[in-house]
């Protein structure tokens, strides 16, 4: 990716040769801002790239009554238009229904402003369905790449989220969110009746160590599992609070990247995504 520095202004943050760690976040964005933060993100990712591809794992609209607020919807109607390619997966046959009558919907391109786009609709389990995309390597090696993991507790496994990390041989890696549930978790493993889908999504039998973390813990742990175990340079986990104000955390979207500006731009997608607020932010300065 080219350098930003003169396409877009950035916030004036400090300088990041070490992993930032957010302590604490009394005001954040919550939960109706997700899919608006993810699109202001894409947003400012393709103003840099001017070309890429959007991977949505989840991406039927999770709110029926809300669907408006809805990250698939907002990134297929983003201006400009310069994302090329999108695979959109999901495993419920009615949202799939919706998602394309969402493609159905949009406009014609205008061939002298707006590169040929593809949208891909893929039903099915995403631990089936990505891992055996990517397979087939219909990504370049050059091609910007962006992946969406918003699961609701357990769906996501853990080799799904390291296939889309190892998916590139050379430079850089494709960007994740992840989203990682707190609110709920402690009642999910409680109730879980079958370990092996817990396994599946942590990756190994660790994740019983959840059951003494407290919430930032949690939080810290999943995203410095994105740095030491799938490689990537960045990875900061962003809480998403219940309600406006503020509330109990009710899980946390891990951004993770290799490329040094991304950083800054998830802080000014943060910043514009929720405006107006008044964030009081601590930060904890450690080793990447």
């Amino acid at each position: 990716m080219p350098s930003s520095a003169e396409q877009i202004p950035l916030l004036d943050l400090p300088p990041l040769e070490k992993q930032i760690r957010i302590r604490n976040l009394k005001k954040p964005f919550w939960t109706e801002n997700k899919a608006k933060l993810i699109e202001r993100y894409i947003y400012y990712f393709e103003q840099i790239t001017r070309h890429g591809t959007y991977i949505d794992g989840f991406a039927g609209p999770q709110e029926e009554k809300n669907s408006e607020m809805w990250s698939a919807k907002l990134v297929l109607e983003l201006r400009p238009r310069w994302l090329r390619h999108f695979y959109l997966i999901e495993k419920s046959a009615a949202q799939t229904k919706r998602l394309r009558e969402l493609v159905n919907r949009q406009p014609p391109r205008d061939p002298k402003k707006e590169p040929k786009r593809e949208v891909i609709l893929k039903r099915g389990d995403v631990n089936d369905v990505l891992p055996t995309l990517l397979a087939e390597r219909p990504i370049t090696e050059a091609e910007a790449t962006f992946c969406l993991l918003d699961q609701r507790t357990f769906e996501c496994h853990w080799s799904t989220v390291g296939a889309v990390a190892e998916y590139k041989r050379a430079g850089l890696k494709i960007e994740i969110f992840y989203f990682f549930p707190i609110g709920w978790l402690d009642r999910a493993l409680s109730a879980l009746r079958d370990e092996k889908k817990a396994r599946a999504w942590w990756g190994n039998d660790e994740w019983r160590r959840l059951e003494g973390l407290g919430s930032i813990a949690r939080g810290e742990l999943i995203a410095a599992r994105f740095r030491t175990e799938l490689g990537y340079k960045y990875a900061t986990p962003f809480p998403i609070f219940e309600r406006k104000g503020g509330g109990r955390i009710m899980y946390f979207m891990v951004h993770a990247s290799d490329h040094d500006e991304a950083p800054k731009l998830m802080w000014r997608a943060y910043h514009n995504a929720v405006r107006p607020m008044d964030l009081d932010v601590q930060l904890e300065f450690g080793s990447a």
